[in-house]
């Protein structure tokens, strides 16, 4: 990808600046990567790239990492500017000046979410979502994990039904799980769907089976680090469903794994 930006010209600080911060992506060394980091924030104060790797690298703490954030998003908001929000809005992920500001958005949300502040961080997901309905950055798995723990079911159901394609494990568990909430017949049938596409999600909600994250951000798609994935975002929330993991277990114990 940093190829892409080779033919920015030398008087062009936020591609200049973007540039580094692909170097400091590929270097291996902490302190070299911070170092990158702090050298492209002096040639473009407002590259928002800049700020996502200190806050995932340099902070200390949860709220030094929301204060990088916050100026990741407020400098990627002056870098695309008023006239370039009204023209890359509905596809934003779709140009590689804007994915820097939500990158820093996406961060922003789960550290206020992280801090308490839950009304914000839903507001921020969902407004990138109208940003990029698409939704490469996958933001509606961490919004329905957010309104799923809170209870907020009217807006859960109008964000499953927006994606209702979705035929992922984590997308199915939480429409198992909110079905077996509302006794729907349904339950039964959402949650055999859901564990033909990762049959370890039982396991690691029950205890048999320990809980294994992804350590890249990555994750293989019926895999143990998948479920991990989804239990450490949503497990409080099926934990909190009096009988919803037993019933699970039942439901899916006598299927035969298909990994």
């Amino acid at each position: 990808m940093a190829g892409l930006f080779d033919h920015a010209r030398d008087d062009d600080p936020s591609s200049a600046a973007q540039n580094v911060m692909y170097r400091a992506w590929d270097a291996t060394d902490r302190r070299e990567r911070i170092r990158l980091a702090r050298q492209a924030l002096t040639i473009f104060p407002r590259c928002a790239d800049a700020y996502v790797l200190l806050a995932e690298e340099d902070a200390r703490s949860v709220e030094q990492a929301l204060a990088y954030y916050r100026r990741g998003v407020e400098g990627g908001e002056q870098a695309i500017g008023s006239q370039g929000f009204q023209e890359y809005a509905g596809h934003f992920w779709g140009f590689l000046q804007t994915r820097p500001y939500m990158r820093a958005r996406q961060g922003l949300a789960v550290a206020l979410w992280a801090t308490g502040q839950h009304q914000e961080a839903i507001g921020h997901c969902q407004a990138m979502l109208e940003l990029n309905p698409n939704d490469n950055q996958g933001i509606r798995y961490l919004l329905a994990g957010y309104l799923l723990a809170l209870g907020l079911t009217a807006a859960l159901k109008q964000l499953l039904g927006q994606f209702e394609d979705d035929g992922t494990a984590m997308w199915l568990y939480t429409r198992a799980l909110l079905a077996f909430r509302e006794e729907s017949p349904e339950a039964d049938s959402l949650a055999g769907a859901a564990w033909s596409e990762n049959s370890y999600v039982p396991e690691i909600l029950s205890g048999r089976r320990p809980l294994v994250a992804s350590r890249d951000g990555y994750v293989t798609l019926g895999g143990e680090d998948e479920a991990g994935e989804y239990v450490r975002d949503n497990g409080a929330a099926w934990r909190a469903t009096h009988g919803a993991i037993e019933w699970l277990v039942r439901v899916t114990s006598a299927m035969a794994p298909n990994r």
